[in-house]
């Protein structure tokens, strides 16, 4: 018999403006998109580490996030 012993995801995800909408609108929609995404993380009690966060010339947003699988241990992942 097998058992996880810690478990991690590692995600590079790319929040991008959305077509048809003011530039300026669209950064901010993203901006409040990646708060979104971290205050959810924090409400499903997922743990997890921003590796990176880099904002584009466009104004979207690149984030490297390494996050628990399910409800696994993560064991050393997060240090």
């Amino acid at each position: 018999m097998k058992r996880v012993k810690a478990a991690c995801i590692c995600q590079t995800l790319h929040f991008m403006l959305k077509d048809g909408e003011e530039h300026l609108y669209a950064v901010k929609q993203v901006k409040d998109e990646v708060e979104k995404y971290k205050r959810d993380l924090e409400r499903n009690h997922t743990q997890y580490k921003i590796v990176e966060q880099t904002e584009q010339p466009d104004g979207s947003i690149i984030v490297k996030v390494i996050k628990q699988y399910n409800s696994a241990p993560v064991g050393d992942y997060l240090n």
